[in-house]
């Protein structure tokens, strides 16, 4: 099911899958794995080229050496700009705590204060994938394997994904299209609970 509010199509997965970020069970694979870099918008392309002397502390070398050496992203296959990859495999922007789990050097930077850009949108709203079309822009849930974990641990705490992003999506697209997410799932509730 698809619900429209405003320019947006929404799909009702985001508010009845559960989906809550698992760290010690993945240990950030979505930043390790997949066929490309994180999907990044012409604006924040600018951004993170602005930014990324004060990231680069909290790089890898590996990652480094791939920004250095090609800039800190690539057109993939559709076209569009991605986070530059190490070895066609992590995101240049990623680096391992002591127990082997992947953390965003950008998140990091700005948890500092260094910078005030938290990170690509596409990897703060992350289950949700955000595509924009000539005339509206789609909300999917993106489903990956390696987040079983995250969607165990939504279900057990009864966390939908909306919820979940609650931060993000008031982020991207502002408190009022949250509180309208509100008073759809209230909706979606009610429909459920009279069946």
């Amino acid at each position: 099911m698809l619900i429209e509010i405003g320019d947006k199509v929404v799909s009702a997965e985001i508010f009845k899958k559960k989906f809550v970020c698992d760290l010690t069970a993945c240990k950030g694979a979505c930043c390790v794995e997949g066929d490309s870099g994180a999907p990044l918008t012409e604006e924040e392309v600018s951004i993170l080229e602005d930014v990324y002397d004060k990231v680069k502390p909290y790089m890898r070398q590996e990652g480094i050496d791939a920004v250095e050496e090609t800039g800190v992203f690539y057109m993939d296959y559709d076209n569009e700009p991605v986070t530059t990859l190490v070895n066609k495999k992590e995101c240049a922007f990623v680096n391992f705590d002591a127990d082997g789990t992947a953390k965003c050097s950008i998140d990091q930077a700005y948890r500092a204060g260094d910078i005030d850009w938290r990170k690509p949108i596409s990897c703060y709203l992350y289950p949700i994938r955000a595509k924009k079309y000539r005339t509206f822009e789609a909300l999917n849930y993106h489903e990956w394997p390696i987040c079983k974990p995250a969607c165990d641990c939504g279900s057990k705490l009864d966390v939908s994904i909306f919820k979940f992003l609650k931060d993000p999506l008031i982020t991207a697209y502002g408190e009022a299209f949250y509180k309208e997410l509100e008073v759809v799932d209230q909706e979606l509730k009610s429909i459920e609970d009279g069946e």
